[in-house]
């Protein structure tokens, strides 16, 4: 990269609340970038940035993934122990024992895709992702 002058996209500014028009001097991988925990979002909105990363899970047995939070939706796929999975949000449905306990909260691992979350290791009992 070149040490010209850069300036952010004004989108960026409106989304981090902030006036973020900067120079760029031979930025590099190394480089740190000081990103706030909060960020505003249209609306009056705020995102945690911890929420903005996705983060992949253990799958600990053998599982069903099934259309809805549930046992009664569709079964649409299957997942072995050991695979990983990305929790792109979580929801209250039907309460499963599994390996982990017991729980209500189904993790959504894709488009129409859920899994007990019984079955992942979060190393939680709680939510780790925003609600769906």
């Amino acid at each position: 990269m070149s040490s010209e002058e850069l300036t952010m996209p004004d989108a960026i500014d409106t989304l981090a609340g902030t006036d973020t028009t900067a120079t760029a001097q031979a930025v590099s991988a190394a480089d740190v970038i000081d990103v706030p925990d909060v960020i505003d979002v249209a609306g009056g909105a705020e995102l945690t940035v911890e929420a903005a990363v996705a983060r992949r899970y253990a799958v600990v047995a053998d599982v069903n993934v099934r259309s809805g939070p549930g046992t009664s939706y569709a079964k649409v796929g299957r997942l072995s122990a050991g695979a990983h999975v990305t929790i792109s949000c979580q929801k209250p449905g039907e309460t499963v024992t599994g390996p982990n306990g017991t729980s209500k909260i189904w993790d959504r691992i894709g488009s129409g895709r859920y899994v007990s979350d019984t079955y992942v290791r979060t190393g939680s009992d709680g939510y780790v992702a925003p609600r769906c």
